[in-house]
């Protein structure tokens, strides 16, 4: 999949929209995946990739599928 500057502002923009709600959404993740940690689910700015990383490590599962988990919370 050719990643396209409309894909990459799309991802940005559901990361910035994520960030109003992060407690909410990262207590959320904890519950559905109870070996997350605060650490894991830092979200910091200009470094969501970094978290993303992390939470590809410590679940197995791909940037698209914690993508998707994380849309429908």
């Amino acid at each position: 999949m050719k990643i396209t500057s409309q894909n990459k502002k799309n991802e940005m923009k559901n990361l910035t929209e994520l960030k109003g709600s992060w407690n909410e959404t990262k207590g959320k993740l904890k519950q559905k995946f109870a070996l997350l940690t605060d650490s894991d689910l830092l979200l910091v700015e200009g470094k969501q990739d970094e978290m993303l990383g992390r939470l590809q490590t410590k679940l197995g599962k791909t940037k698209a599928e914690i993508q998707k988990v994380i849309s429908e919370l």
